[in-house]
């Protein structure tokens, strides 16, 4: 199981599911991360802590908690 915190600066991944449950997966689900959707991973920050991709043609910054929820492959 690779989440998206893991994946690598650079590349594409496609979202297999989300973890959790409740307003958190609500609060991804609503940033337009969803299941099949694919996910440009456009930086980390040096601590890992946030992520930047790139999401049905807009930026998103990601905590590294919230994108330890992002099953990918």
């Amino acid at each position: 199981m690779s989440t998206l915190k893991d994946a690598a600066c650079g590349r594409t991944v496609r979202v297999t599911r989300i973890i959790g449950e409740g307003a958190v997966k609500r609060r991804i689900m609503d940033m337009g991360i969803t299941k099949g959707v694919q996910v440009f991973v456009r930086k980390v920050a040096p601590l890992g802590d946030p992520v930047e991709v790139t999401v049905r043609g807009y930026e998103l910054s990601l905590r590294k908690a919230d994108a330890a929820m992002i099953e990918v492959e």
